[in-house]
């Protein structure tokens, strides 16, 4: 009979304990994973904070800036959100968020600006490195850290349906985060700070591996159908499947307001050079259309010099080529050159601040205005011929051109029998004169037109800005 007291009585407690629970997971308030202690919002904005309730709960928010709270319902699902105004960059502030006896409280938010740096390796590779690659000036960078820089790592993930939340956490820079960090986005949220003297947050989505395809809506791909029979195999590692780093990651993200994208990615499409400019600018129509804002901007890094395996094919130099027809293709954007940053025998190359620079540059120039700074590449924009010696002349060229090196390399031309030799060259009159004894006339030039050349007798402007590869020709031999 006293057991039995016992048994009915234990079961009574954990019947309530059950309850409770259950009330407390049907009730309880949830905020995105983006809205945390620590996090960047963009100054002089329309943000938004967004999470999950019970169906139709009421939810009360307060914002430290505005010093008035803001009220939301849930909806039927449970999921809610509300716009909040921001004002100059600034903090750290609060914000509040309660609903019946429940409460929220995130701290230590900073309002500047946001950028959401994607790709995969290269973009992904932390400052501490990868196995047996180094990152330069790492060291430096953890010496010198800079804690008006946040960081949100997005966790990877991949769906076959849009996510509707991401893991990860902000975390402010110092020595330990940063070396976990993507080198090029603190690299290049250094650069911004140092020049904007407010708060930067940077929003890291990367995936080593991956395919344009997979960072794509998958009704997007219908217009590219080689694509999409490519990255429909279900065989594919799930970073080259068609939309599933979308799904997983991005979508998770467009809530979140942001200044600008950068994007470091194309290792993996060379196979497929010839689709990559179009790809790439319904990519970033998809996402501007996604995040609304349908002008952001846009800048992202050309794939790095490297052997890529075959010496003989130069897919990688056509990929280049298809990534700088993007640019045309996308209003808003810019494209650094790596031409004198690569490694022949590794694809993660060292010298991610030089690229990380780059990057600012075209940021501070086109996006805040700073007016002086240097940040195009110099550009091929037409040739003559006279005595069997072609001239070539750029856009973007300040003051001149200069080489490194001994000699200049890199140059080759053609005459009418699509045979290209390598040919002298020399800087005359801000042009380049060049020749080879083997083309009497000549009809067609190709500079760094292959998968890795080495950084010794390149050409920059006088800026340091290396000259983007090009050709004159469009043979597909």
């Amino acid at each position: 009979m006293k057991n039995n007291f016992y048994r009915m009585k234990i079961k009574i407690h954990l019947s309530i304990v059950f309850l409770l629970l259950t009330f407390t997971a049907h009730t309880s308030i949830k905020l995105s994973s983006l809205i945390s202690d620590n996090m960047v919002l963009q100054q002089n904005s329309d943000i938004k904070i967004w999470g999950k309730a019970a169906p139709n709960q009421n939810i009360n928010v307060k914002v430290e800036w505005q010093k008035r709270q803001l009220f939301t319902t849930a909806n039927d699902k449970g999921d809610w959100a509300l716009t909040v105004k921001t004002i100059n960059a600034g903090g750290p502030y609060k914000i509040v968020v309660t609903s019946k006896n429940e409460k929220i409280e995130i701290s230590n938010i900073l309002l500047g600006e946001v950028w959401l740096c994607t790709g995969q390796s290269n973009m992904e590779m932390p400052m501490a490195g990868f196995a047996d690659s180094p990152i330069n000036g790492s060291t430096d960078a953890l010496l010198n850290y800079n804690p008006n820089v946040r960081m949100f790592k997005v966790t990877r993930a991949v769906g076959d349906l849009p996510f509707d939340t991401c893991s990860g956490t902000w975390a402010v820079a110092n020595p330990e985060t940063i070396a976990k960090s993507s080198a090029v986005a603190y690299f290049f949220a250094n650069v911004i700070q140092q020049s904007l003297h407010v708060p930067i947050g940077v929003i890291t989505c990367s995936w080593g591996g991956s395919r344009i395809e997979s960072w794509m809506k998958k009704d997007i791909l219908t217009n590219f159908p080689n694509a999409l029979k490519q990255t429909s195999n279900e065989k594919l590692p799930a970073n080259q499947r068609v939309s599933n780093i979308y799904n997983g990651m991005i979508a998770p993200l467009t809530n979140y307001k942001i200044k600008g994208a950068l994007w470091y990615q194309g290792e993996s499409n060379i196979v497929n050079y010839y689709d990559y400019d179009a790809l790439l600018a319904s990519m970033v129509k998809n996402w501007r259309t996604d995040f609304g804002n349908y002008e952001f901007p846009f800048y992202y890094v050309e794939i790095a010099p490297h052997s890529y395996g075959n010496s003989n094919a130069k897919n990688a130099a056509l990929q280049r080529e298809a990534q700088f027809r993007a640019m045309s293709l996308i209003p808003n954007s810019g494209m650094v050159c790596t031409a004198d940053v690569g490694e022949e025998k590794n694809i993660h190359p060292a010298e991610k601040l030089t690229i990380s620079k780059r990057l600012a540059l075209w940021a501070l120039s086109e996006t805040y205005g700073i007016k002086g700074l240097p940040y195009k590449s110099p550009t091929y924009k037409n040739m003559t011929v006279k005595d069997s010696v072609v001239s070539i002349s750029f856009d973007n060229l300040i003051n001149g051109l200069s080489f490194t090196g001994n000699e200049i390399t890199g140059f080759e031309i053609a005459g009418a029998d699509s045979v290209f030799y390598k040919a002298k060259a020399i800087i005359s009159q801000k042009q380049i004169r060049a020749w080879s004894s083997n083309v009497k006339q000549p009809v067609a030039v190709r500079y760094a037109f292959v998968n890795y050349l080495r950084p010794e007798g390149l050409v920059f402007n006088t800026a340091g800005l290396p000259v983007l590869p090009f050709r004159t020709d469009n043979w597909k031999k």
